[in-house]
């Protein structure tokens, strides 16, 4: 079980779609948030958003999400160019769910159980009833009071509209449209756990596939699939996997799939 504490970062912005990609058209590899700020404070893209605000969303979401492990913010760079909208989103989702343990809980312990038991909306109550679960379960550092668990049971179905995950059917319930997840995203994902030092079964058992809904046996039959693409060769005995991976490194995958 992780020691991950469930914090109050998403606060500091939700998918941020738009201020994202921005961001990248700014950062080259090795920026640091300083610098970055300086940049994009002076760059006149965010003419809306003030110096303060910018500074945040800067610090406390673009560098968790896309610097906390190497290389993610060179690679995700160079993919928002070629990437379609809904792709972008899955991606952006990718590492925001990474970066905030209680996203991602709640996209494999709420969103996709109620889908899986047929309902067709969300609403506000799941996640504040999830919230209140957690703080029971001792998964936050300190006791939340009832303001931050309505605000942050707010953040996580905002974050979820943003990233197509739920669309604002009224003002209590969220419609569940539950994203597919593409072709280049699959690729993408499984090398970039297999770069990460995954071995095959590992890459197959991985959690993050559960973000979007997939189960082994779904990523199995996926990879399987993308066979035909030559993007790998994939053996399969009862629960051992074995896969021979096409490219050697992430700058020869990404030339691939772009």
């Amino acid at each position: 079980m992780s020691n991950q504490k469930y914090t109050t970062q998403l606060s500091a912005g939700l998918g941020l779609k738009e201020e994202t990609k921005s961001l990248f058209n700014l950062y080259e590899s090795g920026m640091t948030v300083p610098v970055m700020c300086e940049l994009a404070l002076n760059s006149g893209l965010f003419p809306n958003i003030t110096a303060r605000r910018l500074r945040n969303i800067i610090a406390e979401c673009f560098f968790p999400r896309y610097k906390r492990e190497n290389d993610v913010a060179d690679a995700v760079k160079i993919l928002i160019p070629i990437l379609t909208s809904q792709e972008l989103s899955q991606l952006f989702f990718l590492y925001t769910a990474r970066s905030n343990l209680i996203l991602a809980d709640f996209v494999t312990q709420v969103y996709w159980q109620k889908y899986e038991s047929g309902y067709a909306v969300l609403n506000a109550e799941d996640a504040i009833s999830f919230v209140e679960l957690a703080l029971q379960e001792g998964k936050m550092q300190k006791i939340w009071s009832d303001s931050t668990i309505k605000r942050v049971s707010s953040y996580i179905l905002g974050c979820l509209v943003d990233y197509g995950f739920l669309v604002i059917e009224n003002r209590k319930e969220r419609l569940i449209t539950p994203p597919r997840l593409s072709r280049k995203m699959i690729v993408y994902l499984a090398y970039e756990l297999h770069f990460s030092g995954e071995g095959d079964n590992s890459v197959i058992n991985h959690k993050d596939w559960q973000l979007f809904g997939l189960s082994p046996n779904d990523v199995q039959e996926e990879i399987k699939s993308l066979a035909v693409n030559k993007h790998w060769i994939i053996q399969a005995a009862g629960e051992i996997v074995q896969i021979s991976w096409a490219y050697k490194n992430k700058e020869e995958m990404l030339s691939v799939i772009t």
